[in-house]
């Protein structure tokens, strides 16, 4: 591959610094929210009425449950009932969660441990011998006796889940108990308590006369992870009621390859994605007369908990993206005297589209065989629409189309993607929302190698190659998807 361009580097660079910043769901939205901000959008949220807040030709995003999030433009010329350009992804990846009670030793008390459950389909073993640490968000104490979510990261490398010298154990297939064997190691039991020894701060968590119906924070964590949340959130550990923590790879996401053609980056799948859905929208939005002829609306949803099936209350399989289209599917026109009723909602989800985007799957030079002989994607060529005739992906041929005329407008190469039939085939959220909305659904996303390891590889060129035609889906769906027909009646 030739040199990396310059406008291809500048994407790929400002895609590490979002994706450095965010190792966990909670920080991934935060650092949408403050791009979407920086760009002139408004905070708005689900428990309020929108009625005299969301306009036409507005800019808005709300969140729930701090993980996942919801953005959107509203067309100047937008009336009830008329289509939108949806595009899905996720903000959550496969890793290690601290359990609720997590507070074990190792070797007769010698070893400080952390007790960890698996989040998702992790490639485990990629966990072993790297220099982790946790991040997440903890529930604390604030004023006036509110209990307020502050975020956590913890920048050092404070656990570790050694692999067993070969020495001791010679097998051909590196295998373990996801239950005994994958506890990282947090320190010596003897440092720690020379250290309380020393210096005690942890009583006052434990030492008070009220009654508490679950253990003290102290009691069901080791105190020095306690005490490093505390520190990051600002708080004493008396102040700490609960927090939910996500092990992560302190190695810094980064540039890799003979010409800086790859991307070398833990949570790729589908951060990538979520970045690109963001600037995207971003960049179709960049002009104060961006909206001034557009009869839709662009709308962007990062969900949380993809990995695990969507099901929850954040997931793409719950209430939330169906319940924004509804309220804005009847958003009153300017000067009307009250909200339109009928069938707008209906209305609007046949004329509207979604992109679900998700990381799709490059040939592995090592493993050929793997792959369709016809369907073998290749990283910086472009986004990947995945295909299953067992519906495991949404996209359908009425879809391929308006994303060709999409990908033709902005002069980005696509390319198509089935298993083998000998060979599962995973899913996405297309699928789900597709039959819960109806709307036309296709299922893409960049190309990538590694995927659900703690060190994915990706193609510095897609980040560029996927924010343009997410740009260009959004700049002209209004336009062409009356010309798309099906279920018309002949005239």
């Amino acid at each position: 591959m030739s040199a990396l361009s310059q406008s291809s580097r500048k994407y790929a660079l400002d895609f590490l610094s979002f994706v450095n910043a965010s190792p966990t769901p909670f920080h991934a939205v935060e650092s949408a929210k403050q791009r979407l901000l920086k760009a002139g959008f408004s905070e708005i949220r689900e428990r309020d009425s929108w009625t005299n807040t969301v306009k036409k030709g507005g800019r808005y995003f709300l969140t729930r449950n701090g993980s996942s999030i919801i953005a959107f433009g509203v067309g100047k010329k937008w009336q009830p009932g008329n289509g939108m350009a949806l595009l899905g992804a996720h903000t959550d990846s496969p890793a290690l969660r601290i359990k609720p009670v997590s507070k074990k030793f190792g070797e007769n008390g010698s070893y400080i441990q952390v007790g960890v459950e698996t989040y998702g389909g992790g490639l485990w073993h990629t966990w072993f011998d790297r220099d982790l640490s946790i991040a997440g968000r903890a529930m604390v104490k604030g004023e006036n006796g509110n209990i307020i979510s502050k975020l956590i990261k913890i920048d050092a490398p404070i656990l570790r889940i050694p692999t067993l010298a070969i020495h001791l154990d010679r097998q051909e297939n590196f295998a373990f108990n996801k239950e005994t064997q994958l506890f990282p190691i947090a320190g010596l039991a003897t440092a720690a308590l020379n250290k309380k020894d020393g210096n005690d701060n942890t009583a006052s968590a434990d030492a008070s006369d009220e009654f508490s119906p679950l253990a003290a924070i102290t009691e069901r964590h080791h105190a020095p992870i306690v005490e490093r949340i505390a520190k990051e959130a600002g708080v004493n550990v008396k102040d700490i009621i609960d927090f939910e923590m996500i092990l992560y790879d302190t190695h810094q996401s980064c540039l890799g390859g003979m010409n800086d053609e790859f991307i070398y980056s833990g949570r790729l799948d589908n951060l990538m994605m979520s970045y690109c859905s963001v600037e995207g929208l971003i960049e179709s939005l960049a002009h104060s007369t961006s909206l001034d002829e557009e009869s839709g609306i662009r709308l962007i949803s990062l969900f949380d908990h993809e990995e695990i099936g969507s099901q929850t209350a954040q997931g793409a399989d719950s209430n939330l993206l169906p319940a924004v289209i509804r309220r804005l599917s009847i958003l009153p026109c300017e000067g009307a005297a009250k909200v339109p009723e009928g069938s707008a909602y209906e209305e609007c989800l046949i004329k509207s589209m979604l992109w679900s985007c998700d990381q799709a799957h490059a040939v592995h030079p090592n493993y050929p065989a793997k792959y369709e002989s016809s369907h073998r994607p290749e990283m910086n060529k472009g986004p990947v629409i995945k295909i299953n005739a067992n519906a495991r992906y949404a996209t359908n041929s009425p879809g391929i189309v308006l994303t060709q005329e999409v990908a033709k407008l902005a002069e980005v190469p696509l390319q198509l993607f089935v298993v083998r039939n000998d060979s599962s085939c995973g899913s996405t959220i297309g699928p789900m929302l597709s039959a819960a909305l109806g709307a036309r659904t296709v299922d893409m996303g960049n190309p990538q190698l590694s995927m659900h390891s703690i060190r994915e590889t990706g193609g510095s060129a897609d980040v560029e190659h996927a924010v343009k035609l997410f740009r260009s889906y959004f700049e002209h769906y209004s336009a062409l998807e009356p010309k798309i027909l099906v279920d018309h009646i002949d005239s």
